[in-house]
């Protein structure tokens, strides 16, 4: 099963699959989501930026004070953090930093 859409409507996050069926939601409270790939979705809530899987299930959570998400891609996502650029897996783990 592989994220093809995300909609962020009718007080809710919803995540749909290749064949266009809603696989995972969860309520919008303050939710931006900033990007998708085929397997997860990263979003900005007040001060957090987490992570979660295709089924809504949070995979990872950072501040999000500071920081910008720049885009989501592969199985990473790249964050503009006080100047430094950061790649981070999907657990908001850091995999690569360039200043």
């Amino acid at each position: 099963m592989a994220i093809s859409n995300i909609e962020n409507k009718d007080g809710q996050v919803r995540v749909y699959d290749e064949n266009s069926e809603c696989v995972g939601r969860m309520p919008n409270t303050r939710v931006e989501v900033a990007g998708f790939t085929s397997d997860f979705f990263v979003t900005v809530e007040g001060g957090w930026i987490r992570t979660y899987d295709q089924e809504c299930e949070r995979l990872g959570s950072m501040s999000a004070i500071g920081v910008t998400v720049r885009s989501v891609s592969g199985g990473n996502f790249t964050i503009l953090d006080r100047g430094d650029v950061k790649t981070l897996d999907r657990r908001c783990k850091e995999a690569r930093k360039r200043g």
